[in-house]
């Protein structure tokens, strides 16, 4: 596993830290842009809370950026080989699903994400993560319930789907088996 599994708060506390001082803005600024506490915003930048998948979605968007960037390190920049062992892997405190980074360059518009999402689980994101990407979803292993706005989307091994316009968007495993799917985000 990655050093981002390891000490995925760290990291990302550091790299929530980096972006805002590096735009200049105060706590209070993202807080408002993100839609997130002051003080959760400061336990995440000190690595005393791990935040959950919808909180950093909130984060990258105010910052105008993927949700994956926040997980981005310089040693994968340039590598245009990258083995499993070295990909970027993050697990979320809430659903407890595991997000591997298999792609990620700042010189490519496309992003790949291998997630793991455990039985009876599911995580949501505010269609404001969407504005910036499109994506597509396709099963690997299991069966996820994908829920854009008022659509049931009901998906099985091999199928895919395209998501529309921005909407709010949950992934559900309504099984009593873990789901793998593949994320293909394209950033605009």
């Amino acid at each position: 596993m990655s050093i981002i599994e390891d000490k995925a708060d760290a990291v990302l506390g550091r790299r929530v830290r980096s972006e805002r001082e590096g735009r200049g803005w105060s706590l209070a600024e993202l807080a408002g842009r993100a839609g997130v506490s002051k003080a959760m915003l400061s336990k995440i930048e000190r690595a005393e809370a791990s935040p959950t998948a919808a909180t950093l979605s909130r984060i990258a968007t105010a910052y105008g950026l993927t949700m994956a960037a926040l997980f981005e390190t310089a040693a994968s920049e340039g590598a245009r080989l990258q083995r499993a062992k070295d990909q970027p892997v993050w697990r979320d405190p809430k659903a407890a699903y595991l997000r591997r980074q298999v792609f990620l360059h700042p010189a490519n518009p496309l992003e790949l994400v291998e997630i793991e999402l455990p039985a009876k689980q599911e995580a949501g994101f505010p269609a404001s993560a969407y504005h910036l990407i499109r994506q597509v979803v396709w099963v690997i292993d299991g069966r996820l319930v994908l829920m854009e706005g008022a659509v049931r989307h009901e998906l099985a091994a091999g199928d895919r789907v395209e998501l529309g316009p921005p909407s709010d968007i949950v992934f559900r495993n309504e099984s009593a088996q873990p789901c793998r799917y593949l994320v293909a985000i394209v950033r605009r």
